[in-house]
């Protein structure tokens, strides 16, 4: 069962005469992707109302967006400054931008949603912990403001702790069984290439994938730097072949999505090469660029599996493979 963590907090007071009323519900982990606690709140900026003789001043009602882990306000607004009331989907546009910009971010700012770095094990067998992500739900936070829209409202981000979901009593079962294989070959003679295969090759072995995590070759790679060891080798940059610090490993994210494609995995990101490359069929690549172009695929298959990796000095090979009970769950419907 899939956990998610919703942030929540001790009741302060945030504006002045302002008192919160959290009631911390435990619904508990009955239902996939809920949030183990649902936190409700009922902060509310009540609209002001002046008399001045005959005359009756109303101040616009304002939403308060609130990061829930530090209390800080992130962004405050008058729903009748963005149209409300005048021009409703102009204004559910709006909306939806604010809560776009502030999950994904924008090209200088970073938004609050975060890729899950997912475990891995050790030579020794141990399960090494990667990092939970975050995610900041768009839709949940879009109905929020739109039902506080004509009253206001202090209202908290809808942020989410995603965890790996997998029973730690399977990983000394899960090299049992191959599900799925694919291998590519390349020349050993190209030096600087072949290294970086290997290395992102390296960086991909024993990742566990729990049911319904998410992968993402750029988060666990890393950034290919001359620190890290990779080497400058041609790449395709704009239908041009170009030295890059390295190149190649799209040979490294090819070969994965063409096993993992054997599965009942989801997609989530992929693009292809400007140019045809040689060690994969047409149309079954997967480019990445560290900063741009991903490569991500979710596990909806039901069950977890790990990724084992093989390099050779002409050959990489890529396995999935997991437990005997969860041989037939993975295989692609």
């Amino acid at each position: 069962m899939k956990k998610w963590i919703i942030y929540f907090f001790i009741s302060v007071s945030i504006l002045s005469g302002c008192q919160p009323n959290l009631q911390a519900k435990d619904k508990g982990d009955n239902e996939k992707n809920k949030p183990v606690l649902d936190v409700v709140t009922d902060f509310q900026l009540s609209t002001s109302e002046i008399a001045a003789g005959e005359q009756q001043f109303i101040y616009p009602v304002v939403i308060t967006l609130i990061d829930p882990r530090t209390l800080q306000i992130v962004k405050s607004f008058s729903p009748q400054l963005l149209g409300f009331g005048v021009d409703d989907k102009l204004y559910q546009n709006k909306v939806e931008e604010i809560a776009r910009k502030l999950a994904r971010g924008t090209k200088d700012i970073p938004g609050y949603d975060q890729q899950m770095e997912l475990d891995r094990v050790d030579v020794n067998g141990d399960i090494v912990k990667g990092n939970p992500g975050i995610l900041l739900k768009e839709s949940e936070l879009v109905e929020k403001i739109i039902a506080s829209s004509y009253k206001g409202e202090d209202i908290f981000l809808p942020l989410y702790l995603l965890e790996s979901n997998y029973n730690a009593e399977d990983i000394p079962l899960m090299n049992d069984v191959t599900v799925a294989s694919f291998t590519t070959y390349f020349s050993s003679s190209e030096t600087g290439r072949s290294r970086n295969i290997e290395l992102s090759a390296n960086a991909l072995d024993n990742i566990i994938v729990g049911d319904g995590d998410t992968f993402s070759f750029n988060t666990m790679v890393g950034e290919r730097s001359v620190s890290k060891g990779y080497q400058p080798a041609p790449e395709i940059i704009n239908k041009q072949l170009v030295m890059g610090i390295g190149g190649g490993i799209c040979q490294t994210s090819s070969t994965l999505f063409n096993a993992v494609d054997q599965l009942g995995v989801k997609m989530k990101e992929r693009h292809h090469h400007s140019l045809n490359i040689g060690y994969v069929p047409t149309g079954r690549d997967a480019t990445v660029s560290y900063g741009t172009l991903d490569f991500k695929f979710q596990n909806n298959s039901g069950a977890p599996f790990l990724i084992r990796t093989f390099y050779s000095k002409n050959t990489l090979t890529i396995e999935i493979r997991t437990t005997h009970q969860y041989k037939e769950v993975l295989k692609k419907s």
